[in-house]
Order: C-alpha cells, then structure tokens, then sequence
C-alpha cells in the first residue's frame, strides 16, 4: 500500500508518500481501505516533536493520523463476520497510522457510516463533529441567546454556527479574509465580519453587552475583542487557542498549537460508560438527520506536506481530508 511516513520531526516536508507492507488486523481487529483520512493541528504539533495535552510524539519512523473512513476489507481472529465490507468511520485513538491506503483499528471503535454521508464527510463529523458536541454542553444556545463563533470557516466553528442557529440564536461569524468572510455569510449567519479588517470591531457595536456566548478557539486579541462584548452573565467557553498574544506560560499554549482544554470535564458532562463514543454517536446523528453539515476541504494523500502547511497557515476551510 503507499502511506505517508514521518522519519524524523520537523517541518510538513518531513512527509513523504512511500510504498510499505500491508497491515495485517490482530485479534478483534478490522482492515479498512481507507478513503478518507482526517487531519488535525494535533497532528502538525506531533510532527514537529511537540509534546502537550494527548498522546505523545510516535516512535520514528511513523504513519501519521488517527480520523479514517472507508470499507472493511478484512477481520482479525475474533471481529464480528458482518463488518467485513461495511462503510465504517473510526477515530483511531492515541495509535497513528491514518494516513494511508489501508488501516487497522479495533472493532468496537467502528461506526457505520449513515447513508447521506460521503468518507470525508464522516471523518469530520468523528473528529471535529464530536469536539463540537463536546462544546456545546457548556452552553447549549436557545432562541434569545446572541452567539460569537470567532473561528467560523473552520471545521469546529462551521459546525458550531449551524447548531446554534438550529436552536434558534442570533448568530455573529468571525473569519480572517473576505474569502473566508463570504464563506461564513452563506453558512447563515445574521452577521458575518472580517477580523483583519483593522475598523472590524466597529460592525460589533451593535452586540455590545448583549452577546450571551462566545464559543472561542482563536483567542490573543479578537477573542479580547469579543469578551467585551458580553452581557452580564455570559459564558466564554475555550476550546482552542489558535492565535498569538498569550503569555508563554498560558495553559491553553503548546507552541502556538490550537488545544483542547475542556477534556475531562467534557467527558463528564457527555456521561455514559464511554463518553468519547457517546460524543462521536451525538455527532454522527446530527449530521445523519441533516441538522449538521460538515464543511471539507480535501487533499491528495500524496499531498499531505501541503495540506499541514495550509492548515498551520490558516489557509483551509472547513475539516481537511486526505484522501487515497
């Protein structure tokens, strides 16, 4: 099969398309022929070396990625015979190796993947999608909240925006660029504004002190910028911080890398005896039932080095997907 490999960390170059051995599923494993493969600024940060929240840098060499989507294709000693070519969606957990033609994962991480999904689509609603379902339990929005989305081209922010306005809120989009602005427009925001316009405050004026969320993963100073805005009582929820102008002992810093920093509560709060499953079923049922749909931009898998690098530059929209 080709896969990508990392052989030493360092820069998105450091990627390279090879041919390797097939893999083969151990006991209660399944093969999957990927057709879609997620990527995530976790991702890039594990490249580099980085060590932060989550799972450490691999052992060199490596197959980076843990989003796959695609179909069984064969079954380890004990896997259940009617997975055998099924369309399946699994998050990989801390095992990388998602950045390949073929992929082998553990049985009870499969979900099967509803029928108005294509591969790509699933895997961002198993990465981003369950993150966004992890969110929302810190401030579900209601018909009279007013809702800040400050990264809304983005996989999480896309998301985030449609499930606000399905509940009724008054929903303000924040992306960097007129080309990421328009994006976010016909997303269906009442309001979308462009932060590197250096006059973008002033198209805020109207919100202040009534916005009562703000579901922030920029942060630095557009996410200083839209606290101002709260009312009293409002709810600032970080999942990320994606922007500088952070001291460098900030806990939400692991070298300019976007972080989750909700983790165990949100496993709390999701409940249930495996709350990460719980989050990915929540996330895949709103996108089943047509509530969420999730925005992609896709790359060859050859071209993983350049979908890194447009991602740690900001210039995707949307979940980014290799695909085979």
């Amino acid at each position: 099969m080709h896969a990508i490999r990392l052989h030493a960390f360092g820069p998105a170059e450091n990627l390279t398309y090879e041919e390797v051995e097939d893999p083969r599923p151990g006991p209660g494993q399944v093969r999957i022929a990927v057709e879609a493969a997620g990527v995530h600024l976790l991702d890039a940060a594990l490249r580099r070396g980085v060590r932060g929240p989550g799972p450490a840098p691999a052992t060199l060499p490596t197959i980076p990625g843990r989003e796959v989507a695609g179909v069984v294709d064969a079954l380890g000693d004990g896997a259940p015979e009617d997975l055998l070519g099924r369309r399946v969606v699994a998050h990989l957990g801390f095992v990388p190796g998602g950045y390949a033609e073929l992929a082998v994962t553990d049985a009870d991480r499969l979900h099967e993947i509803p029928a108005r999904l294509d591969f790509a689509q699933a895997v961002a609603m198993i990465g981003t999608g369950r993150t966004a379902m992890g969110i929302v339990q810190f401030a579900e929005p209601g018909p009279g909240d007013v809702v800040v989305v400050p990264a809304a081209a983005g996989g999480i922010g896309t998301l985030l925006v449609q499930y606000a306005r399905n509940a009724g809120a008054t929903v303000v989009g924040l992306a960097g660029g007129p080309a990421k602005t328009a994006r976010v427009e016909a997303g269906g925001t009442d309001l979308a504004v462009d932060y590197t316009d250096p006059r973008w405050t002033e198209r805020l004026d109207g919100h202040r002190g009534k916005v009562t969320v703000v579901y922030d993963g920029v942060g630095g100073d557009v996410a200083r910028a839209v606290v101002g805005l709260l009312a009293p009582g409002g709810r600032h929820v970080v999942f990320g911080w994606s922007a500088e102008g952070l001291d460098s002992d900030s806990p939400y810093v692991v070298e300019g890398v976007s972080v989750n920093v909700l983790g165990p509560e949100m496993m709390r709060r999701a409940g249930g005896p495996n709350p990460v499953r719980t989050l990915e079923l929540r996330a895949l049922a709103e996108a089943a039932e047509g509530r969420l749909t999730p925005a992609v931009q896709r790359f060859p898998l050859a071209e993983a080095a350049a979908a890194h690098r447009a991602l740690e530059n900001r210039g995707t929209t949307g979940k980014v997907v290799l695909e085979p």
